[in-house]
């Protein structure tokens, strides 16, 4: 795992929004501690919520282009500085080094996409206010509680499962995802697709 703190100071110092909640989609349920989407929402970005780095290209470019998109007045130096800034490994952003020439063809792919689309992003069910006090094991119980009631458990709330237990800094492991969603390790490896697979295999790598 990279030896490196994410450093935040400079997002929150030059108010870059890397973070919205859904603007359309509406709850199902309001919680004191957030929202529950029974359908899932593909309108909340949640940037660096969890530990885990970039670890991709593939990763990096999706996250520029969210930051881009969350800050449409955002000019286009104050963007490739901002890239730059991503790419440091010491910033503890990313787990990979990347060439200036590969940044600069990214910054410049993401620069010519349509800002009027959102971004592609995962479907969330659970979404959590800042600033709740709830410690890690507490979400994952919220999360056990909700999505146990339908005895199912989606893409999405694997993948949340495994951020969450990530966060933990314990290794994701099928059985460990099955009794915190109150569902079968079968019903796991079902709803385990490739990219899922191949996230747990990156999770597990950075601990």
């Amino acid at each position: 795992m990279s030896q490196y703190e994410r450093r935040m100071g400079y997002l929150n110092n030059n108010k870059i929004i890397y973070r919205r909640y859904p603007v359309k989609d509406k709850p199902s349920e309001i919680f004191s501690w957030g929202y529950f989407y029974e359908q899932g929402t593909h309108e909340c970005y949640e940037l660096f919520r969890s530990k885990a780095k970039i670890t991709t290209y593939k990763s990096l470019k999706w996250h520029l282009l969210v930051l881009w998109y969350l800050n449409p007045v955002m000019t286009q130096d104050k963007f490739v500085e901002l890239s730059r800034y991503l790419v440091r490994k010491e910033n503890g952003f990313v787990a990979f080094n990347i060439s200036d020439q590969t940044l600069n063809q990214i910054v410049h792919d993401v620069s010519m996409m349509d800002l009027e689309e959102p971004p592609k992003n995962k479907a969330r069910k659970i979404i959590f206010k800042d600033f709740t006090g709830l410690t890690t094991s507490e979400k994952l119980s919220i999360v056990g509680k909700l999505i146990g009631r339908s005895k199912k458990a989606e893409p999405e709330d694997i993948y949340d499962t495994m951020l969450y237990i990530n966060d933990l800094n314990q290794k994701i492991t099928i059985s460990k995802i099955a009794k915190i969603l109150k569902v079968s390790t079968r019903t796991i490896y079902r709803g385990m697709n490739n990219e899922l697979k191949k996230e747990k295999e990156l999770l597990n790598n950075q601990l």
